[in-house]
């Protein structure tokens, strides 16, 4: 019995199905069923009941799933629990939205491996929803992520930057009015699945703005080719770190009332490497009141 096959078992318990848990551990279906069916015989029990178009977990996996959280809490929290060292000389997992990916994550990651080189990263992006799942289940360690309408319970959420969004165009495009922009041009819509792209639907709805969508994207980076080729324009986060070679597009402010998004470092209240997040958040901070000086950056 590994932890590996005990947390493919979790991720079954959590998600219902063989496919959405190869989704969470990130292997195939197959895999799934390989594992499962290799966990049953180790353990000498049925652990699914397959009578159904869905196996179902039994009595007894369910029981198995219970233990199985805390056996996975303990093996992850094995090292900073024996050097009570915070976790700063281990392997911190941190999930992080794709816009944080060409700015603030590389300089704050290079600044904290600066501070602190004993300190292993293993990076993941994601959509905000997704990596607050991943931190409900114990999977990841911390993620960077927009702030929700509601927090879940047990998720500790800090506050690094809050950022608004603007409207992007072509540079040859002679406009600069936002609204009649919007209202003339193609739009290139930010996945509407995304806290991003939820902020900026409510805010076209709030003004009334009905756009031509042409295509819906979730990299920020593929909009902005977009916008640059002249296909439409886009609403997208006025990036609190920008990235070295930014792709040059026209941006232009939404106005006072423009949509914003908090970002902020979230992680189990529980959570056992403390000094390490610690460590996460202050180069996180830094790296935005560098790039930022004539503004106050967030405090803990």
């Amino acid at each position: 019995m590994t932890i590996r096959r005990l947390r493919t078992l979790v991720a079954v318990a959590e998600t219902d199905t063989f496919s959405a848990a190869a989704d969470v551990v990130h292997i195939t279906h197959a895999a799934v069923s390989q594992q499962m069916q290799a966990l049953e015989a180790e353990l000498g029990i049925r652990l699914f009941d397959r009578s159904t178009r869905t196996p179902k977990l039994t009595q007894a996996a369910q029981q198995i799933v219970s233990k199985a959280k805390k056996l996975i809490s303990d093996y992850d929290n094995l090292v900073p629990t024996v050097l009570n060292d915070g976790g700063l000389h281990g392997v911190i997992k941190l999930g992080v939205l794709r816009t944080t990916l060409t700015g603030l994550v590389p300089q704050a990651m290079a600044a904290l491996k600066s501070r602190c080189p004993e300190i292993g990263l293993h990076i993941r992006p994601g959509l905000t929803a997704t990596l607050f799942a991943e931190i409900e289940r114990n999977n990841l360690d911390a993620a960077i992520a927009t702030k929700p309408h509601l927090m879940p319970t047990g998720v500790a959420f800090r506050e690094i930057a809050v950022e608004p969004m603007q409207l992007v165009a072509a540079m040859e495009e002679p406009g600069d009015d936002p609204v009649a922009l919007l209202k003339t041009r193609p739009f290139i819509r930010f996945d509407r699945t995304a806290v991003v792209g939820a902020l900026i639907e409510n805010w076209l709805l709030s003004k009334r703005i009905q756009v031509n969508e042409m295509m819906e994207l979730d990299s920020p980076e593929a909009i902005a080719s977009m916008v640059h080729a002249n296909l439409g324009v886009s609403i997208v986060p006025d990036l609190v770190v920008k990235p070295p070679d930014p792709v040059p597009v026209k941006r232009l402010c939404l106005g006072v009332d423009a949509p914003r998004r908090t970002l902020g470092l979230v992680h189990r209240k529980d959570q056992l490497k403390t000094q390490a997040l610690e460590e996460v958040f202050e180069a996180l901070l830094s790296v935005v009141r560098t790039a930022n000086p004539g503004t106050n950056a967030a405090h803990s």
